[in-house]
Formats: structure tokens, C-alpha cells, sequence
């Protein structure tokens, strides 16, 4: 008992926590803002897949680890638009359209991947990002180990965390974009255009999806394969809900989730076969639907989340 309670006390497993919660970061972000402005995109499975081939690509053929997750985020950005064109410009189902994208992604993803690489037995491998250590701050007893020893897109994900939450909040593009979400009319009253801002915010979530499905390649594992994001992506969904789409709660979901993950690999080397391993793998999944559950009794949906905005109706 002592072992396993002890493993919270170690470094190792808070650091490994903020490194699995890195894709989910940069995932819950782009959901949470897609859905403020009143989008639905169940198109982040697909999109985080194609974004960890392309952005694993990128680097495979440059060796530039920065050029690769930008290519992710520009190819978050382009399915972003094109869930978008269907579902704002067009007004079609959010749900459907979401899926089709998912699918199409990440078909895409894996076609691609073959015609670059067609004949290996095992795929080839790039020189991931390597942990930073942040100076002073990870000399720090015990935090530093935890917290300042990491790879650079995971500090990326954290302060974009920051300035979304701050541009939601305290700006006025803030202001639009949570309105459009809530009541698209009464922004358009206001001299302002609810398509565009809703455009504009499903391509910009779209492209933090698109880094979270790169930082698995280029950051946490050194290849690609189709299914590496594994439903990251959904529950990056559960999360918004989680967050009360709220991005400093979406932060803290994701982190816990992390730790969830993080604390079940590591309790399995305790028990040492004694439990089977399918057991803990469901740990994670388990205690976030538990967590799920208490947090959606308060929870306040944006009103107009799923409900396409059409000039003239009210």
C-alpha cells in the first residue's frame, strides 16, 4: 500500500504526468474554442491523426522539429476549414460532418504515410524533441525534476493555455467569440459577423489539434503509426464538458487525466503481474467518466453550441 501511495511522491511520475497531458492540452484547447463560438467538431480524432503524419513527416524529411509542428498546425487549420465551410457556410449537421472528417483524416493520414514510406518493415524514426531543462527553475528540489525538465511544446501548450484564456476573457474578441456561441443574433445586431468569427475559430481550434496530434510523433514517440492517437481525441471532447468550457479547467482535466495515466504505469510494475494489465489500463478511463459525472451537474452549455446561425432567423 505504502508503494503505490508512494509513487505520487516521486518526480518522475508528475513529470511523465505533464508529458502525456501535452496532446490532450493542445487538443481540449482547440475543442473548447471551437465550441465557444458554437461549433461541434467530432472531427479532432482525424485531425489529431493526420496532424501527428504530417507533423512526423515534416521532420522526417527536413529534420526541423519546429517546421513540423507548425506543418500539423496548417493542416489542423485546413480540415478545420473544411469542417467549417460545411457546417457554418452551409449549415449541415455538425455530427455528421465531424465524423466524415474524422474518417477522411485519418485515411488520409495512413494513405499518405504509405505512399511516402511503402515498403518497411518498421517505420522509420526521427530525433524527437529532447526534455529542456528550464534554467534555474529545474534546479529546484523535487518541482524542477517535476515540472522544468520537459520538451518545449509542452511549455507551448501551457502558455497558450494562458493567452486563450486571456482572449476569452478579457478581450474583445473574447467577447464576440463566447456571444456567437450563446446568441450568434445578438452579435450580428452589433455590427459584427457570427459566421466569420465561427469560421475563424473552428480553423484556429483545428490547428491546436493538429500540434496535439504532432507532439505524439515528433515529442513523446520518434515514428507514426494510424493508430497512435488511440481516442485522445474524444476525450479531449469529455474534457470541454469536464472544464465547463472554461480553459483554466481544461488545463487542470487534462493534467489529471495525465496523472491518471501516468500513476496506473507505474503502479503495474508494484503489483507485478498480481492484476491483470487490462485492469489498470481502464484506471484512467474509469476515474475521468467518474470525474465527468460530478462535474456536468453544474455544467452550462454554450446555448447556441450545434445550432447553425442563418441571417434573417431568429
Amino acid at each position: 500500500m505504502m508503494d503505490a501511495l508512494g509513487i505520487l511522491a516521486t518526480a518522475s511520475v508528475w513529470a511523465a504526468t505533464l508529458r502525456i497531458a501535452t496532446p490532450l492540452i493542445f487538443g481540449t484547447l482547440g475543442t473548447l474554442l471551437c465550441e465557444r463560438s458554437g461549433v461541434l467538431n467530432l472531427g479532432i480524432e482525424g485531425i489529431m491523426t493526420i496532424g501527428a503524419m504530417v507533423g512526423w513527416l515534416t521532420v522526417y524529411r527536413s529534420g526541423d522539429l519546429w517546421l513540423g509542428l507548425f506543418a500539423a498546425a496548417l493542416i489542423g487549420a485546413l480540415f478545420g476549414l473544411i469542417h467549417a465551410v460545411f457546417t457554418v457556410s452551409l449549415g449541415l449537421s455538425q455530427h455528421v460532418t465531424g465524423l466524415g472528417i474524422t474518417l477522411f483524416a485519418s485515411s488520409l493520414a495512413y494513405y499518405t504515410f504509405r505512399l511516402a514510406v511503402p515498403m518497411a518493415a518498421s517505420p522509420p524514426t526521427i530525433v524527437p524533441f529532447q526534455p529542456w531543462r528550464v534554467p534555474l527553475l529545474s534546479d529546484i528540489p523535487f518541482l524542477g525534476e517535476a515540472i522544468f525538465v520537459q520538451a518545449a511544446p509542452t511549455y507551448v501548450a501551457i502558455i497558450l493555455t494562458v493567452i486563450v484564456g486571456y482572449v476569452l476573457v478579457y478581450t474583445p474578441l473574447g467577447t464576440a467569440i463566447r456571444m456567437t456561441g450563446e446568441n450568434p443574433h445578438a452579435v450580428e445586431a452589433q455590427g459584427l459577423n457570427p459566421i466569420r468569427i465561427r469560421i475563424w475559430s473552428v480553423v484556429a481550434g483545428s490547428a491546436l489539434m493538429g500540434m496535439g496530434g504532432a507532439f505524439l510523433t515528433i515529442a513523446v514517440f520518434n515514428s507514426f503509426f494510424p493508430t497512435m492517437v488511440q481516442g485522445r481525441g474524444w476525450i479531449c471532447t469529455a474534457l470541454v464538458v469536464f472544464a465547463s468550457w472554461k480553459p483554466w479547467k481544461a488545463l487542470l482535466g487534462a493534467i489529471l487525466f495525465g496523472l491518471f495515466d501516468a500513476y496506473q504505469l507505474r503502479l503495474q510494475q508494484v503489483v507485478a503481474g498480481a492484476i491483470p494489465s487490462q485492469i489498470f489500463l481502464m484506471i484512467p478511463y474509469v476515474l475521468s467518466i467518474a470525474a465527468l459525472v460530478v462535474s456536468t451537474q453544474r455544467a452550462r452549455v454554450p446555448q447556441a453550441l450545434m445550432q447553425p446561425f442563418r441571417r434573417g432567423e431568429h
